[in-house]
């Protein structure tokens, strides 16, 4: 999902506690995705309800966040618009992965591997309009915002971001550096220890910040220089060149200075590539939006998780005491830091 530049990016490493006072914009989709992934049983089936239900993603969304403002996190959630038509090949592509997995899931199940079956059960995560529908309303009964964009998610984030009513992009991509994000938060929920996927091997998530101007200059790349390189190694909206990665890439947008020249002395054509440009450049945000933290809503919380989706009351119950302690911390905090700047 979205271009890979790890290979070539030194983030900062953070701990949760040193974003306290921070409003950051959530990729809602990336995040939900995370959650039907991951939280799943050990042969790989979501959490459900006895309606049959998934709640993979309401458990993560609950718990996760009351981590985050336990912190003193604030969080605004951006969903998705409507799908740009160059990404419909994309789309299409990770449905049939999606359905490939679902396969091989099922035939690691018959066969008892139950490592394999859950590596593949975790592939074959869809998020569908019920997923949607219940995220939005567990969020607005958690008093967290929520944000429609226009089409991408991360680009009406990073617009929110650079306009500074947001610190920084939270999400697993890197889209939103390409959109302009000043910061990019990385594994706000999967910090801890944390199994490699397919592997026997362990390692200590944390969090990590990126900084677009940092990476900038670190590269030698201009921002529009930096989506070229991208887009010749694939990108959502179009396939990239076969056998380029991000080190080629960048080592031919640094040689050649752009992809129009980069193109013209590999002989090859990315078709529609000056529209992918301007979709990382061009794209306008949308100023429909409000960043109201409201009071949560202990009783309808209670009612629809476990009312309606067998979750347990008293973890429930738990769960929203620290949230709403969470919010009070906050505004204590805010409420000083206001009175310190008055004197």
């Amino acid at each position: 999902m979205g271009v890979n530049l790890s290979g070539l990016l030194e983030p900062l490493e953070l701990e949760l506690s040193e974003l306290a006072s921070r409003t950051l914009a959530v990729d809602a989709h990336n995040t939900i995705y995370q959650f039907l992934s991951i939280i799943r049983q050990p042969d790989g089936t979501p959490l459900m309800d006895r309606q049959g239900n998934v709640t993979s993603h309401l458990s993560g969304l609950l718990y996760r966040n009351v981590n985050l403002l336990e912190n003193g996190i604030k969080p605004v959630y951006v969903f998705d618009g409507e799908i740009h038509e160059l990404k419909v090949n994309t789309v299409r592509e990770r449905r049939e992965r999606r359905e490939a997995a679902t396969r091989e899931w099922e035939e690691a199940l018959k066969e008892g591997d139950m490592e394999r079956a859950f590596t593949k059960a975790t592939q074959s995560s869809r998020i569908t309009g019920d997923i949607l529908e219940s995220s939005r309303r567990l969020l607005s009964l958690m008093g967290i915002p929520v944000v429609d964009a226009p089409m991408e998610g991360e680009a009406q984030a990073a617009y929110m971001c650079t306009k500074g009513d947001v610190w920084a992009v939270a999400s697993q991509d890197f889209d939103s550096l390409l959109f302009g994000a000043p910061r990019l938060v990385r594994n706000i929920n999967i910090t801890g220890r944390r199994k490699m996927p397919g592997k026997s091997v362990y390692r200590n998530v944390k969090v990590e910040m990126l900084e677009l101007n940092r990476i900038l200059k670190e590269l030698g790349l201009t921002r529009e220089q930096l989506v070229h390189m991208c887009i010749l190694m694939g990108t959502d909206f179009n396939a990239g060149i076969s056998g380029v990665g991000p080190k080629k890439a960048l080592t031919l947008i640094r040689k050649y200075g752009n992809i129009e020249k980069a193109l013209e002395k590999l002989g090859v054509d990315i078709p529609n590539y000056e529209r992918v440009v301007d979709i990382f450049l061009r794209t306008d945000g949308s100023d429909e939006y409000e960043i109201i933290f409201k009071e949560p809503d202990k009783d309808g919380i209670i009612e629809f998780l476990c009312s309606e989706h067998d979750f347990s009351e008293e973890r429930v119950s738990a769960a929203v005491d620290k949230l709403l302690k969470g919010k009070e911390k906050i505004a204590k905090r805010e409420s000083q830091k206001s009175l310190d700047m008055f004197f």
